[in-house]
This record gives C-alpha cells, structure tokens and sequence, in this order.
C-alpha cells in the first residue's frame, strides 16, 4: 500500500510541477508573440536533441547489427537462436527510428514516439551487446 501512496504522490508532485511551469511561462511578464516564440523555439530545440540521439542509436545499431550478423554463423543450437532473436529485434527498432527520423524531418513526429523509438532502440543495443559479449 506504501507504493501506491509513493507512486501517487511522485505522479501528483510531476504534474504540479507541469502545471507550475505551464502558469509561470502564461504569467510571465512577456507578450503572447513572445511567449509562443519561446515555447516554439524550446520545442525544436528539444526535437533537434531527439533527432540527434536517434541518429547516433540508428548507427549503433547498423554497426552493432553487422557484428551481430557475422558472429551469428559461427553459433549453433540455442545460442545463435538467441542471438538472432536479438537481430531481429535490432532490425525492428532500426527501422522503425528511421521511420521516425524522415517523420521528424517532415514534422509529423510525436514527444511520445521519440521517446518510445528511443527506448527501443537502447533496448536493442543493450540486449544486441550482451549477445555479443557472450559469444
């Protein structure tokens, strides 16, 4: 029950906190053209950070994916079915950060799918890397 009640305050102090900064940026002694300029220029900042991020786990996982492909001859049985599930994974979240890379280009893509590409595509490479330091 503790959890539940840590978990409920954590959720509540982030959304004070969002909304906190959400009044102080509408209060702030600027004008509206400012303040949209503002909130417009911090948005592609951190949209300009993502799309490096991306790019940089996009060539991990290339470089990683390669390894991954020539080691993957040398193995039988079990071990290179797990690490080609590994591959497989790799693959998914390699295309799918290229997908969003072209949709952070056109500007069709989303906080949430950046960030979830993002994750996928840490968790390939760590689970790509344990394969490899296996073999």
């Amino acid at each position: 029950m503790a959890k539940d009640t840590i978990k409920k305050f954590a959720v509540g102090a982030v959304v004070a906190a969002a909304a906190g900064y959400a009044a102080g940026i509408l209060t702030a002694p600027k004008s509206g053209k400012e303040t949209r300029k503002d909130i417009k220029d911090t948005a592609k900042a951190t949209y300009t950070i993502a799309e490096k991020e991306l790019k940089a786990l996009h060539t991990e996982l290339d470089k990683l994916l390669n390894e991954a492909l020539g080691k993957s001859s040398e193995l039988r049985g079990l071990a290179r079915e797990n690490l080609e599930k590994a591959i497989v994974g790799a693959k998914v979240a390699k295309e799918k950060a290229r997908e969003l890379l072209s949709a952070v280009h056109e500007g069709d893509a989303d906080d949430k799918d950046l960030k979830k590409s993002i994750d996928e595509a840490n968790k390939a490479i760590a689970h790509l890397k344990t394969y490899l330091k296996k073999v």
